[in-house]
């Protein structure tokens, strides 16, 4: 798996946008299902809790008093979850096109690893002063959840780029 360091350096190339936008999409759905299986099978938790902390963005912390299935509370989940995963997958794009990080697969995967991880920072130690209830979900679960969704996207984004884009 070569990496091809060599040959990254910052040029006036724009991403595939909408290539970035079904990446995002996309890896926010692998994401959720690999978090719906964690939680019933493993956690043995109910999946309605990770639902209730993000509509609790949109919602407010409130939503979060319960932890029974809501038709509402899990659209706005939803909605929120992908919204989220497409504006995370249109900047992934937006640093791997123009420093050409897909010139190969290990190194879009690489690129796609350090933003899980650097997306993981931001949310669980940033926006967490913003959305304190977050704070109980760290650690390495989520960190790995993060690396496959940021790998997820960036291969996916990959393999949907249209040549003309590069």
């Amino acid at each position: 798996m070569e990496l091809h360091m060599h040959s990254h350096h910052l040029e006036n190339r724009l991403p595939d946008w909408p290539a970035a936008a079904v990446s995002g999409f996309a890896a926010g759905a692998v994401v959720m299902v690999l978090e719906l299986l964690w939680s019933t099978l493993v956690m043995d938790t109910s999946p309605w809790i990770t639902s209730r902390m993000i509509a609790a963005i949109v919602l407010g912390p409130d939503t979060m008093q319960a932890s029974s299935f809501s038709v509402g509370v899990v659209g706005v989940a939803l909605a929120t979850h992908y919204v989220l995963g497409i504006v995370l997958g249109l900047i992934l794009a937006g640093i791997i096109a123009p420093f050409h990080f897909d010139s190969s697969i290990g190194m879009v995967l690489l690129t796609g690893a350090v933003f899980g991880l650097a997306v993981y920072l931001f949310n669980f130690y940033g926006m967490v002063r913003f959305f304190s209830w977050f704070s109980e979900m760290r650690g390495w679960a989520t960190v790995a959840a993060h690396l496959i969704f940021g790998m997820s996207a960036a291969i996916i984004y990959w393999k949907l780029e249209r040549p003309t884009a590069k």
